[in-house]
């Protein structure tokens, strides 16, 4: 696993200390390790796998304390949630990273990270045009897995019209 930057730590803690201050949240030493965890992962994660690999990791850390912790993280922007259709959210590191929207698989789940320049240019138009000032977007595509192996698309292929498995 990726070892968290300590400049970008000590940034995106002092972020966080000054927002648990200001909205008279406390400072635990659970709150830091998860923001740190976080930001020694790559890519998008769920509350649930978070909070297994920190208990496997023998922190000392509730299933509440996470996800109170990634609400409070979100709230002050340096964790960006994404509900991808279902009940189910998947977060992300966003302090210092650039914009970028998703593409979604429907059959297996996978989320793809793009940007296209043509979306800010789209941004740039549409805001002043109704006189609004864009403070960010989302932008999700959803789509059919096309790829050979995918397990989930193999799956629906072989069922029949009952829905069962042939």
């Amino acid at each position: 696993m990726p070892k968290v930057d300590p400049k970008l730590f000590n940034e995106v803690k002092g972020i966080f200390v000054a927002y648990l201050e200001t909205n008279k949240q406390r400072k635990t030493p659970e709150r830091y390790s998860i923001l740190e965890e976080i930001y020694s992962r790559e890519g998008h994660f769920d509350a649930e796998e978070l909070y297994i690999h920190m208990k496997n990791k023998e922190y000392n850390v509730s299933r509440a304390t996470v996800y109170n912790t990634l609400d409070l993280l979100v709230n002050c922007e340096l964790v960006t949630k994404h509900q991808f259709g279902q009940n189910h959210a998947l977060y992300e590191k966003s302090y210092g990273y650039k914009q970028h929207d998703h593409l979604l698989c429907v059959d297996c789940g996978c989320v793809i990270e793009f940007c296209d320049p043509r979306i800010q240019q789209i941004k740039n138009t549409i805001g002043p045009l109704f006189q609004m000032k864009i403070k960010n977007h989302a932008l999700t595509l959803y789509a059919h897995c096309e790829k050979i192996n995918c397990e989930n698309r193999k799956k629906e292929e072989n069922r029949n019209n009952n829905g069962l498995i042939k």
